[in-house]
Formats: C-alpha cells, structure tokens, sequence
C-alpha cells in the first residue's frame, strides 16, 4: 500500500461517512475499480479512528454539554441546545447498530460486497433519502426526538452495515421520515456515528497497535481532515439546499458500477 492509495482511502471514508453516500460501497468499489490493493484489517481500523477523531474534534463543546446535562451538571459550552437526555437518546440508538455489526460482520465482509448489490442498495437507499426529503413534515426540531424515535433511527443504522445503504444516509432518512428538520436529522446522525465507531475501533484497535505504521498514519490524518470537512460542510449546505444532490450522485455511481460489471463480463 502506498502512501497515495492512503490519502485516497482516508478521504473516501472520511466524506463516505459523514455525506449520504456510503463510505463502505466506496472503499468496497474503489479497489474493484481500480485494481487498488487491498487495505487489510488494521488499515480498516485506522480509516475509521480518523472519521472517530473528526466527530469527536468537530462536536467536542457539544459533547461537554451533552454528558454534563446527563449527570446534572449544566455548562452553557454549546451553541446549540440540547435536551438534559440527549446522552442516553443516543445510547438507545446505538443499541440496534452495535447488534448488528456483532451480529453480521462475517456476512458484511463476504456476501455484502458484490457490486451489483452494491449498486442496487446505492439506487434504493438514494431514492428513499429523496422521497423523504420531499415528503417529509420537518416540524420537529432536536429537542423532540424521543426514546421511539431514537430506537427506529438506530434501526436504521442496523440496516447499514449492508454496503450503499449508509449510515448516516439511513439515519437521517428515518429521521426526514419522523418529520424531523433536515439540520436536526444530520446533527442527530453524526453525533451517534461517535460510539458505535468508537465500539468498532475498541474491539479490533489492539490490531492497530500490533500493525501501525506510517502509511496508516496518513490514512489517519486524511480521514479525520475529510471527515471534518464533510460534516462541516454538510451542516451548512443542508440549510440552504435539498439531500437531492446526493441522490443524483448516487444514481450515477451505480450506472458506474453496473456498465463496468458488464464490460467486464463480455
């Protein structure tokens, strides 16, 4: 592995997992396209400790307020203002999503990763995000998400260990579709991405450690930059414009996917 082939990993994962898009379908596509090698375990681990940094870097006021309200303890640190619940609101959506990567990892690494499945899921899960984002009331703003709805949300969350799906795709779909505000669905999103890709990296860091080198260093830094950016820019776009954009990207991706299939095949 190359030092470019790691800019180009940590960038993929660090705007895959942040922007509608799938960061997984891309880091499974890319090497498929482009005959790229493949990163390994440890490489998995670093790409997504960079995308646990950015989180944690981008939100870390927020996280103050948030664990501090939980023990009772209020700190005005945040712009934005959080229920005294939002901690556990977030343990709950995390539940489903953590089950189901314990649950499927072996399937998520074998029989998920056909590109034409990759290619259908990139399709179904883009229009579903679209049609929501037409749809949807958006009358609720951040402090009305309850215990329900944060439990269908990490449902939601379940489904995307399936490559194309996306997570934060799927999140912020199933919160446009409980009548969410596109800004509270995404900040809702990328504050639960935090513990379930901290319980991923926990589980498999000691092969980080055993295999950490410069190249996985890069791929570290990348994804943590392109993770902040892609949250950063997420946040603003949203409020001006639609998730329609990446349903159109998503569309094109697969026809990608799907001509070079068949080219292949002839």
């Amino acid at each position: 592995m190359s030092t470019i082939h790691a800019i180009i990993f940590g960038i993929i994962q660090g705007l895959g997992e942040f922007l509608p898009i799938s960061s997984s379908a891309h880091l499974v596509i890319f090497p498929w396209l482009f005959n790229f090698p493949d990163p390994g375990l440890s490489f998995d681990v670093a790409l997504h400790f960079g995308t646990l940094i950015a989180v944690v870097l981008f939100f870390w006021r927020d996280w103050i307020e948030i664990i501090t309200l939980a023990i009772g303890i209020k700190k005005n640190t945040a712009k934005f203002n959080y229920p005294k619940n939002t901690l556990w609101l977030l343990v709950i959506a995390t539940v489903p999503g953590a089950l189901a990567g314990y649950l499927l990892e072996k399937q998520a690494e074998t029989i998920f990763r056909s590109p034409l499945l990759i290619a259908g899921t990139l399709v179904f899960a883009g229009l579903v995000l679209y049609w929501v984002d037409q749809a949807g009331k958006k009358n609720k703003n951040f402090d009305k998400i309850s215990p329900k709805s944060a439990l269908l949300i990490g449902l939601s969350q379940a489904v995307a260990i399936i490559p194309g799906i996306s997570r934060s795709g799927a999140t912020i779909s199933t919160a446009l579709a409980l009548g969410f505000d596109r800004t509270s669905a995404a900040r809702f999103s990328f504050l639960m991405s935090a513990p379930i890709i901290f319980g991923a990296t926990i589980l498999k860091f000691s092969d980080l450690v055993d295999n950490f080198n410069l190249i996985q260093a890069v791929a570290i830094i990348f994804s943590a930059l392109s993770g902040l950016i892609a949250i950063a820019w997420t946040l603003k776009f949203i409020e001006r414009v639609s998730y329609k954009i990446f349903f159109w990207y998503r569309l094109a991706f697969a026809v990608i996917i799907v001509l070079v299939y068949f080219w292949r095949s002839i």
